[in-house]
């Protein structure tokens, strides 16, 4: 896209005038919580030092301590020049930090954010000086299953599918000048049906009254202008409407789908009368997904799912991809695996990964890293953060379906609580609200209340036995008179099948013998078992018939979970093309 620029960690909003902070930052660990009262943020105690943005435990952060510490500081110098602030704002960006995160500029406190997942900022014009300033951070974290925890372990030890704890800084940390006021977002809606876009503006609060503001935004494709328009401001928060294709410019709509991922670059500039304050570069796609009956649609054509889920974990890095070349490889590994679309699981992804989904045409399932306490304090967590990364992602286009929950996580007993039940219903409605655009699957799996796509998990390694329980005469499993799994029904108490769409969004799991790795059910001996397996299972998926399509268990290993079509360094277990073909079987 023409916005595009390597390693800028926010690809949907792209400024000019910005700076990567990644890189060697003073480090120490606070195990006894004396920072605050040492005022660490005044005088720094140099012990180690770490590179931002991977965590303390992994390889690429330089230290490689795997155990446990509740409480970690950071620190860096940084130059700003006067010619930097003039008239300007200096926002500090974190894309990620786990989980309680405090700022301090020059011994100066900014504030906090609580959250893991979720992009924050703070603007620290105010507090910065010409030459040589400090930032002092502080991040605590906790085995707590109150906080999102994803597949992070909440013991001490790591143990099946739970894995390596994140603590602190894990996506890029960076700077950011704006002018005194600016364009703080923009939420885009494509109303296909209209050849229309819906673009809600979020600027600054100011008084908007005193001056008269106005938004410029520049449709073009292909580098070919298309519309152009221009706008006055009246409120901080302004709704408009834009006609795509101006009357006099021959333009056919060029939808985004997975074969024909086309995409439209968009640039916003913001006047304060006549004079340019803020200008963002930025790109949509126009896309529609729809349900009828029991059948999903892109743009109007039925879609059968091929998905592959994907933890996002690397070996020297665990939760932070090594670079953007190694998302960008992912993404096509999947494509060339033969699949149409990822789901991300239990992870809010560097959003440079979803970049390069709208990009090559890759369909996302974006799933929320969930808690696993039900009480007032995990709600209150999991829900303000999922608040934030449905705004925050909303306008990418790859993304077809949101998943608060997975597997009864966090609501244990959703299946019989009226209370559990109200919740999982709460966050249906709340996503709808913002975005009544994508399907929402409040819980993955089973127990199922209301929902736009039923899915189910069954890792049964027999392929007679999977096709069985899912097309005998009664259909028990889709019309819940018996658990299936041995545990789970696939609705919980006083909901039922509707004729919504119904996919196996995992299954498989299939991991080769080994003494040091774990997978679902029996392992099997060697590379030729495994295809023969993965064969049986995927193409008993596909013949039945109510089913739309299927999410594979998984894409890499994870550390000790070894039931990739991939090891931990991305090395294919299988000739990619064999695996290709078994998914594009008809």
């Amino acid at each position: 896209m023409k916005g595009y620029i390597k390693d800028y960690p926010r690809p949907q909003f792209v400024r000019r005038e910005w700076e990567n902070l990644n890189g060697e930052w003073n480090f120490v660990f606070d195990d006894n919580d004396e920072g605050e009262i040492k005022e660490y943020f005044n005088n720094f105690p140099i012990n180690k030092k770490i590179n931002v943005p991977f965590t303390y435990e992994t390889k690429l952060s330089g230290i490689e301590d795997e155990s446990i510490h509740y409480i970690i500081w950071y620190n860096k110098k940084i130059n700003i020049s006067k010619e930097q602030l003039e008239d300007k704002k200096l926002i500090l960006n974190f894309e990620g930090s786990d989980y309680k995160t405090k700022v301090w500029i020059n011994g100066k406190y900014i504030g906090e954010n609580i959250g893991a997942y979720s992009r924050f900022s703070f603007d620290i014009e105010k507090h910065i000086v010409y030459g040589e300033n400090d930032i002092t951070i502080k991040v605590e974290d906790s085995l707590s299953k109150d906080q999102p925890r994803g597949k992070q372990r909440y013991k001490r030890e790591s143990w099946k599918c739970w894995y390596i704890q994140t603590t602190g800084i894990w996506k890029t940390v960076w700077l950011e000048w704006v002018s005194r006021k600016y364009l703080k977002g923009v939420k885009i809606t494509p109303k296909t049906d209209k050849v229309q876009l819906e673009i809600e503006t979020n600027l600054t609060e100011q008084d908007i009254e005193k001056q008269k503001y106005y938004i410029e935004t520049e449709i073009s494709f292909n580098r070919q202008v298309i519309k152009k328009t221009k706008e006055i401001i009246n409120n901080n928060y302004e709704k408009i409407e834009i006609n795509i294709v101006k009357e006099g410019i021959k333009h056919n709509i060029q939808k985004w789908s997975t074969t024909s991922p086309n995409l439209y670059d968009i640039n916003y500039k913001l006047y304060c009368e006549d004079e340019v304050i803020d200008i963002v570069d930025s790109y949509f796609g126009i896309r529609e997904i729809t349900i009828e009956g029991d059948k999903i649609y892109l743009n109007g054509e039925q879609v059968y799912l091929k998905l592959i889920l994907d933890q996002g974990y690397w070996k020297e890095s665990h939760l932070t991809p090594p670079n953007e070349e190694s998302l960008i490889k992912d993404i096509e590994s999947v494509l060339v695996l033969g699949y149409n679309g990822i789901r991300k699981h239990q992870k809010v992804e560097d959003e440079r990964f979803l970049y390069w989904c709208d990009v090559k045409g890759v369909l996302v399932w974006s799933e929320m890293a969930n808690c696993y306490n039900f009480d007032d304090n995990s709600l209150q967590n999991f829900t303000n953060e999922w608040i934030r990364v449905i705004k925050q992602n909303y306008n990418h286009p790859s993304i077809i379906t949101w998943v608060p929950i997975n597997e009864s996580w966090g609501i244990p007993e959703v299946s019989n609580s009226k209370e559990q039940q109200n919740f999982i219903n709460s966050l249906y409605y709340l996503t709808k609200s913002i975005d009544n655009t994508r399907p929402v699957i409040s819980n993955d799996g089973w127990e199922h209340t209301i929902s736009d796509i039923i899915t189910i998990h069954d890792y049964k390694q027999d392929k007679d036995l999977l096709y069985q329980e899912y097309t005998d005469k009664d259909m028990k499993v889709l019309n819940n008179l018996e658990e299936y799994n041995g545990k789970h029904r696939l609705f919980a108490s006083g909901y039922k099948y509707e004729g919504q769409p119904v996919i196996m969004s995992e299954y498989g799991g299939i991991a080769i013998n080994s003494n040091e790795g774990w997978g679902y059910g029996k392992q099997v001996k060697n590379e030729k078992e495994l295809v023969e397996r993965f064969t049986k299972l995927t193409k008993t998926i596909k013949n039945i018939p109510y089913i739309s399509g299927y999410c594979y268990t998984q894409l890499t290993d994870v550390q000790q979970e070894i039931n990739g079509l991939m090891d931990t360094e991305r090395n294919c277990k299988i000739e990619p093309s064999v695996i290709k073909n078994i998914n594009n079987m008809k």
